[in-house]
């Protein structure tokens, strides 16, 4: 199994936080453990690519913003690019 690049693991995040979720949702759809999780997430959220919502039950949860939505596309072109040749 090989390991993950940086621009794997981000797009795994940004595409699974493309609708409101719970941290834990995003990290088991990310397939990652907490302390490689939290990592990525905290850089996510202070370069702003993450934005904190309240849910419907009060409590936090995290979307992608407009900001990361532009990364995750230019991500997944970048793989298209490099998967075709």
């Amino acid at each position: 199994m090989r390991k993950r690049s940086w621009e794997d693991i981000t797009t795994d995040i940004l595409q699974a936080s493309l609708k409101p979720e719970k941290k834990m949702r995003i990290m088991y759809s990310a397939n990652l453990n907490f302390a490689r999780f939290d990592k990525y997430f905290q850089e996510l959220l202070r370069k702003g690519l993450i934005e904190i919502r309240a849910g419907p039950d009060g409590k936090p949860t995290y979307v992608t913003s407009a900001k990361g939505r532009t990364l995750l596309a230019a991500l997944k072109k970048a793989q298209e690019i490099f998967n075709s040749s």
